[in-house]
């Protein structure tokens, strides 16, 4: 029986930052790939990429911004963080069937929490896109904690937080494909959502109903 239920943020309840980074690139003439890495660096680890550290909290957004233009230079593109943030903007609109998902899972008996890698002058933002008080026991923001996905350590503290629930018991859903392996491997049950959300939910559903996907 699935005792908690973890969830991402961005491209889970909203669009994906990679997705605004794929707009961009395509408005611009960028390549995707080179603008991705130095936009928001390797989401395969958990780096010293100037991205990364403002998730961790350890970076302002003004002097990630620079330090970025910095990196772009060095490989003679312009490229600012400021204008991806006007890509991520465009849509905002939160997928109402993830929000109903968290509410059947609840309404099971689950524990649910929130863990997202964001920075900390987005989390007054965010947070207002969801009634965060009534969907989720736990919400980890990576700027508050000072640990970012992949690292192992933001799960079990996102599991210590909601009491430890078996991770073979907990269901983790996100849209990156390395953060799902991460949950994995510390034994929770992953779900990759991808652009049609609606497998994602049909999935969880399931597994909330006993079923073994």
């Amino acid at each position: 029986m699935i005792e908690a239920v973890v969830y991402d943020f961005g491209g889970v309840f909203m669009e994906s930052p990679f997705e605004a980074v794929h707009q961009m690139s395509d408005d611009k003439g960028h390549d995707y790939d080179v603008a991705v890495e130095l936009l928001l660096g390797s989401y395969e680890d958990d780096t010293d990429h100037p991205w990364h550290r403002a998730e961790r909290g350890e970076l302002d957004v003004v002097s990630t911004r620079e330090q970025i233009s910095e990196l772009a230079r060095a490989r003679d593109l312009d490229l600012d963080l400021f204008e991806l943030f006007k890509y991520v903007g465009m849509d905002r609109e939160v997928y109402s069937p993830m929000v109903e998902s968290v509410r059947r899972a609840r309404s099971r008996g689950c524990l649910t929490a929130i863990l997202t890698n964001n920075i900390a002058e987005a989390r007054g933002m965010w947070k207002a896109m969801l009634p965060t008080e009534e969907l989720f026991d736990v919400v980890v923001d990576s700027s508050e904690v000072g640990m970012r996905k992949p690292d192992l350590r933001i799960y079990q503290h996102t599991l210590d937080l909601l009491g430890n629930p078996e991770p073979e018991r907990t269901v983790f859903l996100d849209d990156y494909p390395s953060n799902v392996q991460a949950a994995e491997s510390i034994g929770m049950i992953g779900i990759l959502v991808g652009t049609d959300r609606t497998r994602a939910i049909a999935l969880l559903d399931d597994l909330l109903a006993g079923g073994s996907t």
